[in-house]
């Protein structure tokens, strides 16, 4: 179950009367959640508290406050071995992604509906900018010149069009916090879908068509084939790779 970072932070700050702590906490939080996803704490490291303070140059009460966000959004696990218990970053596995890009997949449709009901006008100038990042995935699908780290911003920007033109407040919210957990495996696997890449091409055809033709369920249902047509491709390159940090 995911758990927005934003209340769980602010439940901390309410408990701690020093505001200040409360925002040490936040930053420590954002900071370790990136070097998770994006790959810099590999899933499966143990967490040694110690070296965190070390690197991020913060106190320990802080940190163990991030740490304890990061295992309510499922970042981090308590891992027990008889008395003692480790922190270890999460594993990455198929059931997890299942469950992430099913969620990220209803989430950017129901943006997508909203964006369908734009003026043309509207829809017009989202359509070339979503044609431009598309077109440059294209052309990687084409030449297999580049790996990973420009497909996974492209695609991210694709997305990213279209949910920032579709969603008010909660949607925003409930999205920014599946994310960053979706984007933990699109970074760690994107440059291994490269042979792949041209589909989810196609697939973005079809939700700029969709979008033009200010077509809500189409649009909906285009995005959401996306999501999991795209957990597919995933799940054949862990089969290859293997559930990284599992054990």
């Amino acid at each position: 179950m995911v758990i927005l970072a934003t209340k769980a932070v602010k439940s901390l700050k309410k408990k701690n009367k020093d505001g200040e702590h409360g925002t040490s906490v936040d930053s420590a939080f954002h900071r370790m959640r990136d070097l998770i996803v994006q790959g810099r704490m590999a899933p499966g490291t143990w967490i040694v508290e110690g070296d965190l303070c070390d690197h991020l140059q913060m106190s320990r009460t802080p940190v163990r406050g991030a740490l304890y966000l990061l295992q309510r959004e499922g970042y981090v696990l308590e891992h027990r071995n008889g008395r003692k218990s480790r922190m270890i970053v999460a594993p990455v596995t198929k059931e997890d992604a299942g469950d992430l890009y099913s969620i990220i997949g209803r989430i950017e449709g129901l943006a997508g509906r909203r964006a369908a009901e734009l003026p043309a006008d509207e829809r017009q100038k989202l359509a070339a900018e979503l044609k431009q990042a598309n077109n440059r995935l294209g052309q990687i699908a084409q030449e297999r010149s580049i790996g990973g780290p420009e497909i996974f911003d492209l695609d991210h920007r694709f997305h990213r069009i279209l949910v920032d033109a579709g969603s008010g407040p909660r949607l925003s919210a409930l999205h920014g916090a599946i994310e960053p957990q979706t984007e933990r495996y699109w970074r760690l696997y994107a440059s291994s879908i490269i042979n792949e890449l041209h589909v989810s091409v196609e697939e973005h055809e079809e939700i700029i068509a969709a979008l033009l033709s200010g077509d809500a369920d189409r649009l909906e249902r285009a995005l959401v084939v996306n999501w999991e047509n795209g957990c597919q491709r995933l799940a054949k390159v862990i089969d290859i790779f293997g559930e990284r940090g599992s054990w």
